[in-house]
């Protein structure tokens, strides 16, 4: 019974390491295609905001991902209207693309997706260099685009009422044409076209 009882104990200590192990291992697998275990270097941004932007978020350079977002912090003071510090974690391996770049930004993931940051290069602009902070360009925010959406709005119904009241003009000048040249035309088949008295 002893003997039964031990052997037991003993395959359920050996069922028990394996699946630690097994584990341990699809963890360590997982973090490593997500790059946990690379070498990587960090990268500092200056943002006016974030908008959603959360810590663990992608940053891909042309759509490829090349590291996270590491830790998003509020700063003591704004520097060029930025209060919100970034600091990306950039897999080592495109460091080298990332400092040929010249502009990081944060973008959405179709209309109402995630938020990621893009790094990204506009010919004539200058590199990053990334061993100082980096100001992020200005986020195009949801409220923003609305109130610019709405004054554009405002002023295609302005333009429309000038148009309507021009339409409304030319169809009041067309009328007293028309009477005009039928008048000239009477008087023309009449034969006193020029005949003041």
């Amino acid at each position: 019974m002893a003997k039964d009882d031990g052997l037991k104990q003993f395959w359920a200590g050996i069922f028990f390491l394996l699946g630690v192990a097994l584990t341990l291992g699809v963890v360590y697998f997982i973090g490593f295609q997500r790059g946990l275990t690379e070498p990587k270097t960090e990268l500092v941004v200056l943002f006016d905001k974030v908008s959603g932007l959360t810590e663990g978020a992608p940053v891909r350079l042309s759509g490829v991902l090349v590291g996270t977002v590491d830790k998003i912090e509020f700063l003591d003071e704004e520097v060029m209207n930025r209060g919100l510090k970034l600091k990306l974690s950039i897999f080592q391996k495109f460091a080298k693309q990332v400092e040929r770049c010249t502009q990081v930004s944060i973008l959405t993931e179709g209309v109402l997706g995630a938020k990621y940051v893009e790094i990204g290069r506009v010919s004539g602009d200058p590199e990053l260099d990334i061993t100082k902070p980096i100001i992020g360009e200005p986020l195009l925010d949801v409220y923003d685009l609305a109130e610019v959406l709405q004054d554009t709005a405002a002023s295609f119904n302005e333009t429309t009422r000038g148009i309507n009241s021009m339409v409304s003009d030319l169809g009041h000048i067309s009328r007293k044409t028309k009477r005009l040249l039928d008048r000239i035309e009477q008087r023309v088949i009449d034969g006193n076209l020029f005949k003041v008295f």
